[in-house]
C-alpha cells in the first residue's frame, strides 16, 4: 500500500491526533515514516512593525524554536517506535510551511501525506490562511487531511 508517509506536525493537540493516525496507518501498511516539523525563520526586517532585536536574541530565539521542533519530532520518532514503525524525525527551516511540507515528501520520495486541518472558516481562514488546503492544492503526492 504505502512505503513512506510523511507526517506533519505542528504541536498542537489536532495534529497530534495527526500523528497517531499516521502512525497507525503506516504500522498497518508496514510503512516508514517522515516526521516533520517546519520551523519559521525569525523576521529580521524592520518593516514589520516589531521592535529591532539584538543579533544574539535571534540566535538564541532561533536555537530555542529548533530545540523545540527536534523534541517534537523525537517524540513522533519515540511513538513510531512503541509501534514498531521506523520514523525519521525531520527538521525544516522555512517561512512557507506548505511548499517545505511538499519538497519534504518529494526530498524523502513519500507516498503520502498525513497533516491535520483546524478547519478555519471565513475571515479566520482568511487572515490565519490554510498551509493544508495549500498543500492539498499543490502536492502531487496523495494527502491524508485529518480534523
Amino acid at each position: 500500500m504505502y512505503k513512506r508517509i510523511l507526517i506533519a506536525t505542528d504541536g498542537s493537540e489536532l495534529s497530534d491526533k495527526a500523528v497517531q493516525s499516521g502512525l497507525s496507518l503506516a504500522a498497518l501498511s508496514g510503512a516508514s515514516v517522515v516526521a516533520l516539523k517546519v520551523v519559521p525563520r525569525y523576521p529580521r526586517s524592520y518593516f514589520e512593525g516589531g521592535m529591532p532585536v539584538e543579533a544574539s536574541d535571534i540566535q538564541r530565539i532561533e536555537k530555542q524554536w529548533d530545540e523545540a521542533a527536534q523534541a517534537l519530532v523525537d517524540g513522533v520518532k519515540t511513538a513510531g517506535d512503541a509501534q514498531g514503525v521506523s520514523v525519521k524525525a525531520v527538521v525544516a527551516k522555512s517561512d512557507l510551511v506548505a511548499e517545505a511540507v511538499i519538497a519534504a515528501a518529494k526530498k524523502h520520495k513519500c507516498d503520502l501525506i498525513v497533516m491535520a486541518s483546524h478547519g478555519r472558516k471565513g475571515i479566520k481562514r482568511l487572515l490565519l490562511g490554510s498551509e493544508t488546503q495549500h498543500v492539498l492544492t499543490h502536492s502531487h503526492i496523495p494527502v491524508l487531511v485529518l480534523r
